[in-house]
């Protein structure tokens, strides 16, 4: 598994549908689930620059952070244990121990050693007192942040702005994107993109103060639009509604999404073009961020 050589760039697809016809606007879909078998989508470009850091400072264990379903503790696990890392996993939810998950179970199979903590515990991870104390316990891993949201994963995620301007011969209007950090926005934003981002939270409004925050360094800024009501009852949650969308969306397009984030983000851009929130003639690039093996079985 070459982690640093992917299959690069990743697919740009027009797609078609009565309600753009109407609105007049152009809808392209960035095929970053098809960017590496398992460390696929937004994770691989966020572990990207963090990974090659971790490796020319010779650093021997990563630590990370997710909930039980984690695309990001997934591909971490996959990334580090095929590039000789040692991986430590800190998990939302004690109960998850005694009730792993698929995704906690592939962790492990790729050597992840997991800390499951309580939800208190779990908001302090972006504490520096909490972070100093559990960096000095487990012996100065390699920190990546939660769903790979840094510096560094800002860099890798801006590299497809590049990316899909060369592929359309132009930059488009709006980038479209699922929120679960920030961090895939925040990245496209500090390239100077204008994005519109759906979070997959339940009151995920404060992700765009915590969008803005990652962007304070950043010398040009595109414009931000955050939707909030495309949560379909919150994190990993879903209904009949939105597998039906999903369904249909496969049926259509040949293209599978999941529920936690793509399906989500999908279902609220359609909503979106067809209320009338995007100008004729606009051009928008949602981005497939891949997660597909959070899939519903």
């Amino acid at each position: 598994m070459d982690l640093l050589h992917p299959a690069l760039p990743t697919p740009l697809l027009e797609i078609s549908d009565p309600i753009f016809d109407k609105a007049q606007v152009k809808v392209y879909i960035k095929r970053d689930d098809l960017i590496h078998p398992i460390v696929s989508g937004n994770k691989w470009r966020k572990l990207k620059y963090n990974l090659q850091e971790a490796k020319s400072t010779q650093q021997k264990t990563i630590l990370t952070f997710g909930g039980a379903y984690s695309n990001h503790l997934y591909a971490t696990a996959a990334a580090g244990n095929a590039m000789g890392f040692e991986t430590i996993g800190v998990v939302r939810g004690e109960e998850f121990a005694e009730n792993e998950t698929p995704t906690l179970q592939f962790c492990r199979e790729q050597n992840m050693k997991l800390r499951f903590v309580s939800r208190e515990e779990y908001k302090q991870r972006n504490s520096l007192s909490y972070l100093y104390e559990l960096v000095q316990k487990l012996d100065h891993p390699f920190l990546i942040p939660e769903g790979g949201t840094s510096g560094l994963g800002l860099k890798g995620v801006a590299e497809m702005v590049t990316e899909v301007q060369e592929q359309l011969g132009t930059s488009p209007d709006f980038f479209a994107v699922a929120a679960g950090t920030g961090g895939t926005a925040a990245g496209l934003l500090s390239a100077g993109a204008n994005v519109v981002a759906f979070s997959a939270l339940k009151g995920g409004e404060f992700l765009e103060t915590d969008i803005h925050d990652l962007l304070v360094h950043s010398e040009q800024k595109g414009n931000l639009k955050l939707f909030t009501t495309y949560h379909f009852g919150g994190y990993a949650k879903w209904n009949t509604q939105l597998t039906d969308f999903m369904d249909n969306f496969k049926s259509r397009f040949d293209i599978q999404l999941e529920q936690v984030y793509t399906a989500k983000m999908f279902y609220g851009l359609f909503d979106q073009i067809e209320k009338g929130y995007f100008k004729a003639g606009s051009t928008i690039v949602a981005v497939h961020t891949g997660g597909l093996q959070g899939l519903l079985k």
